[in-house]
């Protein structure tokens, strides 16, 4: 799944993620439009920037932990740290990074 309100962003990350074999769920701008996705599809990890359209993702962030999906934070400022303590081995990139090591994290974390 990939949660980002950032057009360019979003679609260059999904063509990326498409490209290296993931059959990508989204790209969802906001947060209500990702949990609507989540009702349908089955998810098994997630790239997620936290400050989208409608506001923090943190729904969606504990919907896809309650289902023990693996998920990556993509983010310019960080998490808040109430987040931080609640998930404290959420792995959290920072904005900008190159799509490599992003398909990397995801990787590792879905093979934790």
């Amino acid at each position: 799944m990939l949660v980002e309100d950032e057009a360019i962003i979003a679609l260059d990350l999904a063509d990326t993620f498409a490209s290296a074999g993931a059959d990508v769920v989204g790209p969802a701008a906001s947060v209500r439009e990702a949990l609507r996705l989540l009702d349908d599809e089955i998810v098994d990890s997630a790239l997620l920037d936290f400050n989208v359209a409608d506001g923090e993702v943190t729904p969606v962030l504990d919907l896809l932990v309650s289902r023990g999906v693996p998920v990556v934070i993509y983010t310019g400022r960080g998490l808040p740290e109430a987040l931080s303590a609640r998930h404290p081995n959420l792995s959290v990139l920072r904005k900008p990074l190159a799509t490599a090591r992003i398909i990397e994290e995801l990787a590792r974390v879905s093979h934790c």
